[in-house]
């Protein structure tokens, strides 16, 4: 194993640059996993050009590698070991609050960096915090003990694990949190609500809304309470609907790697993200970071 690691590092808006850092060392409850890719989404392009804090950070938290190292508590715990291919949640929570104790992680505030600076999520937290590798932009990655870990099912590619995360928090939106099903719900924005405002044709309908506007001018306040209509919010995705997305990817049901489009190589992370941000290489739908190439 090599005794440093390398890393694409956002150190300002829209910037990025190459560093070296140490080869952790690897605790009993704790494990290192070699990534193999990083998908890289829409909401990368966002934390790229307006980044949520000034500290620079290792980006990346759609993460699929394998298990290369493997404490014996972290073993016994979690069931996985060396050489294993995981797809890694982006949640670091604490498992003793609340939310925890529920299932419901995403909302832990170990992991919620709105409003603790000091929360773990991968792709977010600073590489200030030892011992640094906390986003896939990495060859390495570093599992604490309430790392949110999956086995990848046998046949499914390290690139087509690498959408788990967008296909989960659609799970989660459509089928969890909304009971809509998978063709019912409005995308984030404003167009999209009012589409749905003004498409729903039965009473009591619900509508699914994920995204962060700040406010929302003119909403049709009228028209949505004559219409009776229930709005729910989508935020993120349960351990539960990341088993369900890797499950269909296996089946093979859909052609997904007809979203899988590009490749691109760690030094090339800042084209990778402008491409999908449609501002460099055409037509990337789903990008995937190899951070070895």
């Amino acid at each position: 194993m090599a005794e440093a690691v390398l890393a694409a590092v956002r150190t300002g808006p829209s910037k990025t640059e190459i560093r070296e850092y140490p080869m952790p060392d690897v605790p009993a409850d704790a494990a290192l996993m070699k990534m193999e890719v990083a998908g890289i989404c829409g909401t990368d392009v966002k934390l790229y050009a307006h980044p949520p804090n000034d500290k620079p950070t290792i980006m990346g938290h759609e993460n699929i590698g394998v298990i290369a190292k493997a404490g014996r508590e972290f073993t016994a715990r979690k069931g996985f070991r060396e050489g294993d291919l995981v797809f890694v949640e982006h949640y670091v929570s604490c498992g003793k609050c609340e939310w925890c104790h529920q299932g419901q992680y995403r909302h832990c505030e170990n992991t919620n960096w709105r409003t603790n600076p000091d929360a773990i999520r991968y792709g977010y937290t600073s590489d200030e915090k030892p011992p640094h590798l906390w986003g896939g932009f990495a060859q390495y990655v570093y599992l604490p003990w309430n790392a949110v870990v999956h086995h990848v099912p046998e046949g499914v590619t390290a690139e087509l694990a690498g959408l788990v995360t967008p296909m989960a928090n659609g799970v989660e939106g459509s089928l969890m949190d909304g009971g809509v099903g998978y063709d019912c719900t409005a995308g984030a924005g404003t167009i999209p609500i009012l589409l749905g405002i003004e498409a729903l044709k039965r009473k009591a309908g619900i509508i699914v809304a994920q995204g962060e506007l700040r406010e929302f001018p003119n909403f049709p306040l009228e028209k949505f309470t004559v219409k009776f209509i229930t709005m729910k919010s989508a935020r993120g995705h349960s351990y539960k609907a990341c088993e369900l997305a890797l499950e269909q990817i296996a089946s093979k049901r859909f052609p997904l790697e007809l979203i899988t489009t590009h490749k691109f190589g760690l030094k090339y992370v800042d084209l990778a993200i402008r491409s999908v941000g449609n501002e460099s290489v055409p037509d990337v739908i789903h990008a995937s970071l190899t951070p070895w190439e």
